[in-house]
């Protein structure tokens, strides 16, 4: 079992930067693949970062690249969000998940979801 809790959320002007914090609860967390997801008002949930068990590899949504950075820290069983260049299309809850499968962008891959953290960007 993996239990997951994001933090850094909050309000934010667009052009502005945040940075999420997502730390895992389990032994093995080198073990997993990360990924971030979000989910804006009346959206589906969509993937918008994810990160291999080593951190060497990553991916990114669309709609983020070239803004956004992927990181973790397996010592301190943490995965970080990097977000710069924020805009209101932004806005949405974030959410970090734990894959033990590998590296995906798929929802269904992911088998373990934190609580989400609320990330809202002003015009």
């Amino acid at each position: 079992q993996v239990q997951l809790t994001e933090s850094g959320g909050g309000l934010v002007q667009a052009g502005g930067s945040l940075r999420l914090s997502c730390v895992a609860s389990v032994r093995t967390f080198s073990h997993y693949a990360m990924g971030w997801f979000r989910q804006g008002p009346g959206k589906e949930r969509e993937f918008v970062a994810g990160i291999s068990w080593s951190g060497g590899s990553t991916w990114y949504g669309d709609s983020v690249k070239g803004r956004f950075t992927i990181s973790r820290d397996n010592a301190k069983n943490t995965v970080y969000l990097q977000m710069n260049s924020l805009t209101p299309e932004d806005t949405a809850v974030y959410y970090c998940a734990a894959d033990p499968g590998g590296f995906s962008d798929s929802l269904s891959a992911y088998d373990y979801w934190g609580q989400g953290t609320q990330v809202t960007v002003s015009s």
